[in-house]
């Protein structure tokens, strides 16, 4: 009972967190551009950044998403397993938008529906799960995203039952939610960024782009880029 009621929870996060949880690319172009320093005027020019700026940048947006994560987890972790729920909610709202970043950041934009079947794509390996041949057999979004979004439900309702039992412990419970969560996003970060270096280093040998100068000044970012 308690795992279908943490799958009800997670699917429901997941769709909540896909209808309104957005990041503005717009937005965050002129955000990273002002913290890192970055001569770019539209995300296509990341395959023309030098490799280690890209990675540089990935790794701190993963890095921020897990302090976020952590905290928000310390704060509902003191409610034990009653405070779940909510977590979840905040949780899946954090991740969408971590693999949404990393998406832009590698060079990958997501505003048509291919690009935005990709994007639940990375979201799959991100959960670890192989899509196989359902990438051979992408039909409209409005059917494919609904499939993955079940897949990595049912992937994390288990790890986040697995993880979450140890929040029975009443005193500890705060401390127990956030390093779970942190340690929750960092894994998820990394499944993601390996599939989206992939396919970044993919296009710039398809591209056969030259890279910028490798002087690129990165100015370390004062404040998260939430």
């Amino acid at each position: 009972m308690i795992l279908k009621g943490i799958k009800r929870a997670v699917r429901s996060s997941l769709h909540r967190a896909y209808k309104r949880v957005q990041v503005d690319p717009g937005d965050y172009l002129q955000r990273i551009r002002r913290t890192y320093g970055l001569p770019i005027q539209s995300f296509q020019e990341m395959f023309s950044v030098p490799e280690n700026t890209v990675e540089y940048v990935a790794e701190q947006t993963i890095s921020a998403s897990m302090k976020i994560a952590a905290l928000e987890g310390a704060g509902l972790g003191l409610g034990g397993m009653l405070t779940v729920a909510p977590d979840i909610g905040i949780l899946s709202a954090v991740l969408l938008r971590m693999i949404q970043k990393l998406s832009l950041i590698y060079g990958f934009e997501y505003s048509s529906d291919e690009e935005v079947a990709a994007l639940w794509v990375a979201a799959a390996a991100a959960a670890g799960i192989d899509l196989g041949r359902e990438l051979l057999e992408k039909e409209v979004v409005e059917r494919f995203v609904p499939r993955v979004m079940e897949r990595i439900a049912v992937r994390m309702s288990a790890e986040v039952a697995e993880k979450w039992s140890a929040r029975l412990i009443p005193i500890l419970s705060g401390a127990i939610g956030g390093t779970l969560n942190y340690y929750f996003v960092r894994e998820w970060g990394r499944r993601s960024r390996i599939h989206f270096r992939e396919k970044h280093r993919l296009v710039r040998t398809q591209m056969g782009v030259r890279t910028m100068p490798s002087v690129l000044h990165i100015a370390p970012p004062r404040l998260p880029l939430q």
